[in-house]
């Protein structure tokens, strides 16, 4: 998986929203993307639309929880340009007193667990190619919490954490840690999944908002992040719609 001149971008949970749309725009932007996610048919999918279009991608099948295959994965690179940490997800919205453990112990393992493996893995192959970039989408969520996000909240605290503390700890190699925080970005699947398909309950969460952000929005900030010179780090950007104070504070016209 390798192309010699052209920068190689993994862009994990690449299947739909955020991760598709950033993989379009890293691909129209130069990079060889290696679209990763359990859905072998969409990400197949996504990258015949990419080379189609002219650009360069590749689809590989993975599941980030799983570290053997993992390993085995990132054994095919020698270098690498950019790592994007965008596989996770949020399920149920339940309180802490009656909120159930499996939801929990899933959300943590895909996404902190699941950037973890895919980190480690890569780390020595974005060193190696002298200007590596690690990505790491977290949440608004994990900067403040809200009732009913507890067990997504403190998932994404530990992403929010594991990027801060991958800076400290690589500081002075040729690898910057970037950390993208989006709020309220309406996608196909998300508030869908988190709901376990109550459709009826998802639209709910974008109620009355004109203008949620859209996964171009976050794709967008996540490429021009990369495409920063590489002695440009940018630590931590927060992106909301207008409409979005804070997590708990929207403007809804209902």
């Amino acid at each position: 998986m390798t192309a010699a001149g052209t920068p190689i971008a993994v862009i994990t949970g690449a299947s739909s929203g955020i991760g598709a749309a950033t993989a379009r725009q890293l691909a129209a932007a130069g990079y060889r993307v290696v679209l990763t996610a359990r859905r072998k048919d969409r990400i197949e999918a996504l990258a015949a639309e990419i080379n189609d279009a002219g650009h360069q991608a590749t689809a590989y099948a993975l599941d980030v929880t799983d570290r053997a295959a993992v390993d085995e994965f990132a054994t095919a690179f020698r270098t690498l340009a950019v790592l994007v940490n965008n596989a996770g997800g949020a399920l149920g919205a339940d309180p802490v007193a009656t909120g159930d453990p499996e939801d929990w112990r899933r959300m943590y393992e895909v996404n902190v667990l699941g950037t973890l493996h895919m980190t480690q893995a890569l780390l020595p192959a974005l060193t190696a190619g002298g200007d590596g970039t690690v990505v790491v989408l977290s949440s608004t969520a994990g900067h403040s919490t809200y009732e009913g996000g507890a067990g997504y909240v403190a998932a994404k605290n530990g992403a929010r954490v594991l990027a801060e503390t991958l800076r400290l700890e690589i500081v002075g190699t040729p690898v910057r840690v970037i950390e993208i925080a989006p709020g309220m970005v309406k996608t196909d699947e998300f508030a869908t999944t988190r709901f376990r398909g109550d459709t009826d309950k998802a639209a709910k969460v974008y109620a009355g908002v004109a203008e949620p952000l859209t996964a171009d929005d976050v794709a967008d900030t996540i490429t021009w992040a990369c495409t920063r010179p590489p002695h440009v780090n940018i630590d931590l950007l927060v992106v909301r719609p207008r409409a979005q104070a804070s997590n708990t504070k929207v403007h809804r016209e209902l």
